[in-house]
């Protein structure tokens, strides 16, 4: 997390990509339903609102079509970006957690030193989950901020987060993370080369990229006990595949001498 944290070519390139996920495209999107209001588009965005479900409809403030969509939009279809941003940072670090410590000669050093398998392995998940969870809580401020800017004039006054968005950061997110890097993190140390790796774990984010996506709007559309049970199966498959992930560590990974496939 050191080496990380002092590599600018680390942070620039996740600060560009936070910025982009959760400013520029929502101040992008929000905006432009913003200037529909009063357009012949206002008329097909009223036919959208109508055709959402009564659970999500009911939460809609005022009757202005433009303002609804722009409500809709901000708390429940730009849900994604709160998963998508954090996955794609920490699964890059897993990735290589493993494979690169060969790569830089650093994994005899790490092999050797007196520190269990168990204890590298959830080093390793430790520094890949708190650059992901830490740039989404960053993000997830300024996505507040740019949703109360631009859509809480039209409805009444600042909104976000709602109770769902804050459910969905402090309860899901975390395990969805740790599930992905678990995985990933096997990945890492089964792999001959880091480009390996990434291309790997790219097989093993767009599926839980999918399944997060449901549970996000879930979660969001209806907090409540559904969402704290979501959070508790998140977080029990976590831990039963760290554990796993865990016990599978071995120091020949490190060096590079591992035999199985």
């Amino acid at each position: 997390m050191r080496r990380l944290f002092k590599s600018k070519d680390y942070w620039i390139p996740l600060m560009m990509l936070a910025t982009l996920f959760f400013v520029f495209m929502p101040l992008l999107a929000l905006s432009v339903i913003g200037m529909l209001a009063n357009t012949a588009m206002a008329q097909q965005l009223a036919g959208i609102v109508d055709s959402i479900p009564v659970d999500v409809s009911r939460s809609l403030p005022v009757d202005d079509p433009a303002a609804q969509a722009a409500y809709l939009i901000a708390v429940y279809m730009l849900a994604p970006i709160a998963i998508i941003v954090p996955l794609t940072i920490s699964v890059a670090v897993a990735s290589n957690a493993i494979v690169g410590e060969r790569e830089r000669g650093t994994g005899e050093f790490l092999a050797h030193s007196p520190l269990t398998m168990k204890e590298i392995y959830f080093g390793k998940l430790l520094a890949s989950l708190v650059p992901g969870y830490l740039i989404t809580i960053v993000g997830f401020s300024l996505y507040s901020l740019v949703v109360n800017l631009t859509v809480g004039p039209k409805v009444g006054g600042w909104f976000f987060p709602t109770s769902g968005w804050i459910l969905l950061i402090i309860l899901v997110i975390p395990p969805v993370i740790a599930i992905a890097i678990a995985l990933v993190l096997r990945m890492s140390a089964r792999m001959r080369s880091a480009a390996a790796a990434q291309q790997a774990s790219s097989l093993v984010s767009l599926p839980i990229i999918i399944v997060s996506y449901a549970l996000t709007v879930r979660v969001i559309s209806a907090p409540g006990p559904s969402a704290f049970l979501i959070g508790a199966i998140a977080w029990a498959i976590a831990l039963f595949l760290a554990m796993r992930g865990a016990g599978k560590m071995k120091r020949e990974r490190l060096l590079g001498v591992a035999t199985e496939t």
